[in-house]
């Protein structure tokens, strides 16, 4: 499985065709304790950049954008009941969505954890 990241904080890990998306934890840390996520309908197709989800925190709402473009394929329920899964494990079980890739290019454009990690040290 390898996993990627974008300017917008989230991550992505890509089995196959299939892709698990998240916030990192550099996110849900500048977000603080988050108290609700609103995830997309499973079969709903996004384009890349597309708005998938959104975050909200005791101190603000953030959007959740799909890395890559194709259709929600499986949700994580368990963020309905417990949204503090975000910050307790924000890149492991605190995952939003499952996206069935149409287009592998799209992973070209993005961040591997040693880019990503010189990226933030930098904000």
């Amino acid at each position: 499985m390898t996993r990627y990241f974008t300017e917008d904080h989230e991550w992505i890990d890509v089995d196959g065709t299939t892709a698990t998306v998240g916030i990192t934890d550099y996110a849900q840390g500048q977000l603080g304790d988050i108290v609700f996520v609103e995830l997309p309908e499973e079969g709903k197709r996004f384009e890349k950049g597309d708005e998938a989800a959104v975050v909200e925190s005791v101190k603000a709402a953030s959007d959740v954008y799909s890395p890559v473009s194709g259709a929600v394929v499986e949700l994580n329920s368990e963020l309905e009941d417990t949204p503090a899964l975000v910050n307790d494990d924000a890149e492991g079980d605190g995952w939003f969505f499952k996206i069935d890739l149409t287009d592998a290019s799209e992973l070209e454009g993005l961040m591997d954890e040693e880019k990503y990690s010189a990226f933030i040290a930098k904000l």
